[in-house]
């Protein structure tokens, strides 16, 4: 079965989805990953949000910026799939929707991420290129990442 995907502004985000995508990448990003660090970065308003549900609940999640937020180029963040739904592989329909979704509401081709090393492999499936050396952001090894 698919993802159901919703991508919305801030502001259109209901209470529930909020807390839900907040929630998810808690999980991720701090419990998980056993890291402290302010997921709350006030770019949360300035972001188109993408998510993905399925029987209900959200279970992937990536934030789309256009140019000038994050890096020069638009630019994709805090990608998160549940644990739990890793082995379905949606974390690469995440990317594809991402993609298409800066296409689509930004009319951008150039994307820059900041990736996590370990994921280099998995962002080049996507026509991601490495443009930076090895950076440490919140003790976790990152990347720099380009897509034409």
């Amino acid at each position: 079965m698919a993802l159901e995907w919703k991508i919305k502004p801030f502001e259109a985000l209901t209470v529930h989805e909020l807390y839900d995508i907040l929630k998810l990448r808690s999980e991720i990003f701090v419990v998980e990953q056993n890291c402290v660090y302010l997921d709350l970065d006030g770019k949360d308003k300035l972001a188109l949000h993408l998510f993905g549900e399925f029987d209900g609940e959200i279970v992937a999640h990536a934030r789309l910026f256009k140019a000038g937020i994050s890096f020069d180029n638009a630019s994709i963040g805090r990608v998160t799939v549940d644990a739990n739904y890793r082995d379905r592989k949606w974390g690469h329909d995440l990317m594809r929707e991402s993609i298409a979704g800066i296409a689509h509401h930004f009319g951008e081709s150039k994307i820059t991420i900041g990736a996590q090393l370990y994921l280099k492999k998995f962002y080049e499936n996507h026509g991601f290129v490495q443009t930076s050396e090895m950076y440490l952001e919140d003790d976790i090894p990152h990347i720099e990442m380009k897509r034409a």
